[in-house]
């Protein structure tokens, strides 16, 4: 998928997997690959950015997983990033019912 098409998505992906569950970076990177069926395997490089961004946002918290063996962030939604969360989803689902209008037009 080109990285074109993901751009001002991101957030709504990682909210959207966070939304389930807390998770440290890779099990986040998993899930993303996982649940697009593979089109979404996407670096470090432009995951663990974006999670720092959205928690100085304050959308999403983190703390070190207690017990590990590795130290691992653990990161999670706050009351902010539920409410970003629907406001990108609602976003989204205006924009692909657009698109969609469009191409779907003959």
């Amino acid at each position: 998928m080109p990285n074109e098409l993901l751009k001002g998505h991101l957030d709504l992906l990682l909210l959207s997997v966070l939304s389930r569950e807390p998770a440290h970076g890779y099990a986040i990177i998993t899930a993303l690959r996982e649940r697009s069926g593979g089109s979404l395997d996407l670096p470090e490089g432009t995951i663990y950015p974006a999670l720092h961004r959205l928690e100085r946002a304050g959308h999403i918290g983190s703390s070190w997983a207690p017990g590990a063996t590795r130290r691992r962030r653990i990161y999670a939604l706050t009351d902010s990033g539920v409410a970003a969360l629907e406001g990108h989803r609602r976003a989204w689902e205006e924009l692909t019912g657009a698109v969609g209008a469009v191409v779907r037009a003959r």
